[in-house]
């Protein structure tokens, strides 16, 4: 003779929360660095030959950075590889001008513990705690932008989630790049 299961609702509950949280974390895991923008009349598929233009390159004068050296490299290796498009040899028969730059972002982090104490009496008390350390980090957004020659309007507009800092080695930063604008473009054209 068998004898009936019982089950502690307790811990069947405390089962099913575990079992959602891992679900969430997996599936946080599968998050999107790239948010994308675009124009729903441009017409895409006649877009096909670029060029690139860095964010303040109007200047003759002006020095391309070590990221922008990188960016122009994953951008070309996306538009001619995954996107089929061509470089234009004379920049001024492209049909798509590619903007990128680097926006810079300060954020707030507090990190460390903090301690407090107090005492009171109903319905009085009185308390003191201390502040969080706090600093300041500067980090940079990477914006990639299409821009039709003919009309100079965009079209098309991608922007980074997740962003380039000051303590990344160089390896670490043309491997975030690469990702970003390889995620950027599996979005191109917009359906």
């Amino acid at each position: 003779m068998s004898t009936p299961v019982l089950r502690n609702p307790a811990i069947t509950a405390v089962r099913s929360a575990t079992l959602l949280v891992m679900a969430l974390f997996l599936l946080s895991g599968c998050a999107t660095y790239v948010v994308t923008d675009h124009d729903a009349d441009a017409g895409f598929d006649q877009l096909t030959s670029y060029t690139l233009k860095s964010r303040g390159e109007d200047d003759g004068e002006s020095v391309k950075s070590l990221d922008s050296a990188r960016i122009e490299a994953a951008l070309n290796r996306e538009l001619t590889g995954q996107v089929g498009m061509s470089q234009a040899r004379d920049p001024g028969e492209a049909d798509l001008l590619v903007r990128y730059w680097i926006e810079d972002t300060k954020r707030t982090e507090s990190t460390g513990p903090t301690f407090g104490f107090g005492f009171g009496n109903s319905p009085f008390g009185f308390g003191v705690a201390t502040q969080q350390p706090t600093r300041e980090i500067r980090e940079g957004k990477l914006i990639v932008e299409l821009v039709n020659r003919e009309n100079r309007q965009a079209v098309w507009r991608a922007t980074g989630q997740k962003n380039l800092n000051e303590q990344m080695s160089p390896e670490e930063r043309r491997r975030l790049i690469d990702r970003l604008v390889s995620e950027m473009f599996k979005r191109y054209p917009p359906r």
